[in-house]
């Protein structure tokens, strides 16, 4: 039963899916190379045409992967395992949440850290720039964008995956985790269509984060060193980083990313610590409490709030929340794989409420340490508040004792989070391009090592004098398409897992004799038994 496919059958899926996903990204690349400045205008009107048609449908969507979580956690399917009776997890809770929080941790927080809230302060939904009430949307807006919302698209993705590979038997691609919906056809050509979706998806949404990247080790290396921000500078700094993660992709040095991971928190918790004592730290602390319950209290209202009859708000989402809800969808597979792979043994209950509730809290306590900080040595120094993005975060150091460290600190920080990334993504990317295998080829990761960064420069060079706009519209457009993958992976698990709830009688308490009969069994003879309780007629109430 956990053998879907022959092997005739897997080899022409890996070369399908590898060939089709290597000659989309590199047609992209090619025509972005040649014409930067017609990709970037394709581009930005696409965007604005997907904002403008599907915002409230991105809004809904995201809104409605939320209540379904939620859902799940009150469910009975929540006491479901992700994997089977007798297994344990793999990690213990307090490792399994540190990884949680380091997969919450990235470029896009070092990032953002403190130019977002300082650019909602300046430039706010619906509040008047520069006020209190100016204060006051930016941290619940920041709140809202890292919060909840994220996680939750993540949290689907890495839940249909883990019960597919870990409770069903299924290799880890995201086609098999739709087999309850379209049967045998996840083996052929509706399974290739979804995986290359995928890959395009994981390509886009882990380039833009490269992309960012770049600017932010650009724009600390200018205002230390000098060294100009433009595209010529991104584009040595893309190759330099290049080169360092695919000889650690080529080479398998799996402690190194280790060790680079490991570097990733102690640079964090540092700079963090420091940020947090010498800025404001009271005005932090009561402006995060206050802010957290402005984004509890608000957050109804600003998941479905597509502001129809506010031209300000409705310029603002499309610049800022639709552009977030369509980056973390084409996030989605490589955090979802991730986080799948670290919760076997789990319960669908613990899996939701740790993957909502952990990165949330530490995104709410990240930003305001930054982001209060930015706002407060911006008010000081108005000059502060018209720079780049990726120049702001140095500039607001250099306002702060032992500025030079701390900016020393966020470019190693941004530095290691772009090797990591990047090494991690080639391994995702070569899975799902190698029917699931867990040991993808060194030539497979080389090849999406290349295509990442030669996205991400391309998208910078399309980008044209503000680099930041083609990233945005890229992650908008590459999650429209997914989308209806990740729609179909909820109905999937649904479907699947609420059988299987019914089957083991957990509406009440549990059939003893089935759940007896489960543990004792093997897969292969459990599934079958399954599958013939799903296919009698009788009313499959319990």
């Amino acid at each position: 039963m956990t053998n879907h496919s022959t092997s005739s059958e897997k080899s022409n899926k890996i070369s399908y899916v590898f060939v089709f996903s290597a000659i989309i990204i590199g047609l992209l690349v090619i025509i972005g190379a040649i014409f930067p400045d017609q990709f970037g205008e394709i581009s930005g009107a696409l965007s604005a045409w997907v904002t403008e048609y599907f915002g409230w449908y991105y809004m809904i969507l995201v809104t409605s992967i939320v209540l379904f979580c939620i859902f799940l956690v009150f469910s009975p399917i929540g006491k479901l395992k992700l994997g089977q009776p007798d297994d344990v997890p793999e990690f213990n809770t307090v490792s399994w949440i540190t990884m949680l929080f380091s997969a919450g941790m990235g470029i896009g927080l070092v990032f953002y850290g403190a130019g977002e809230p300082m650019a909602h302060f300046m430039a706010p939904p619906t509040a008047d720039p520069g006020t209190t009430e100016a204060l006051a949307e930016s941290m619940r807006s920041t709140f809202l964008h890292y919060g909840i919302h994220a996680w939750a698209i993540y949290g689907i993705v890495g839940l249909s995956l883990a019960y597919s590979s870990f409770r069903k038997g299924e290799v880890g691609l995201l086609s098999k985790s739709l087999r309850p919906l379209f049967g045998n056809l996840v083996d052929g050509w509706l399974g290739i269509v979804v995986d290359v979706l995928a890959v395009f998806a994981t390509v886009i949404g882990v380039a833009v984060s490269l992309g960012i990247g770049a600017m932010q080790i650009n724009g600390g290396l200018n205002y230390l060193l000098g060294i100009p921000v433009g595209l010529l500078s991104q584009g040595i700094i893309i190759a330099v980083v290049t080169i360092l993660f695919l000889y650690s992709a080529w080479s398998g040095l799996s402690k190194g990313i280790q060790y680079l991971s490991n570097l990733n928190m102690v640079l964090a918790g540092l700079l963090f610590a420091i940020i947090l004592i010498v800025g404001p730290t009271m005005m932090i602390l009561n402006v995060m409490t206050t802010g957290t319950g402005g984004y509890l209290s608000s957050i109804i209202y600003n998941s479905f709030d597509v502001a129809p009859l506010n031209p300000q708000k409705a310029e603002w989402l499309s610049s800022w929340t639709i552009y977030y809800w369509g980056w973390w969808m084409s996030w989605s597979p490589f955090v979802g794989i991730f986080i799948a792979r670290v919760s076997k043994g789990r319960t669908v209950r613990e899996f939701i409420i740790a993957v909502l509730m952990v990165p949330t809290v530490i995104g709410i306590i990240w930003f305001s340490v930054f982001g209060i900080t930015g706002i407060s040595t911006g008010l000081d120094n108005p000059e502060i508040f018209n720079m780049a993005t990726e120049v702001q975060l140095f500039a607001i150091f250099d306002q702060l004792p032992m500025g030079t460290i701390l900016s020393i600190f966020a470019i190693l920080l941004v530095s290691s989070f772009f090797i990591t990334s990047a090494d991690s993504a080639t391994f995702v990317l070569g899975m799902q391009t190698s029917h699931g295998d867990l040991t993808p080829s060194a030539k497979t990761k080389l090849v999406w090592g290349i295509s990442l960064s030669a996205i991400a420069f391309t998208l910078l060079a399309a980008g044209g004098e503000t680099g930041l706009n083609a990233l945005q519209s890229a992650a908008i457009i590459a999650a429209l398409p997914f989308s209806f993958i990740v729609i179909a992976m909820m109905i999937a698990f649904y479907k699947d897992a609420n059988n299987e709830r019914k089957y083991l009688g957990l509406s009440i308490t549990p059939d003893k004799e089935r759940m007896k009969n489960y543990k004792e069994s093997s897969l292969e003879e459990y599934q079958e038994d399954l599958e013939a309780y799903a296919d009698e007629d009788k009313p499959r109430g319990v």
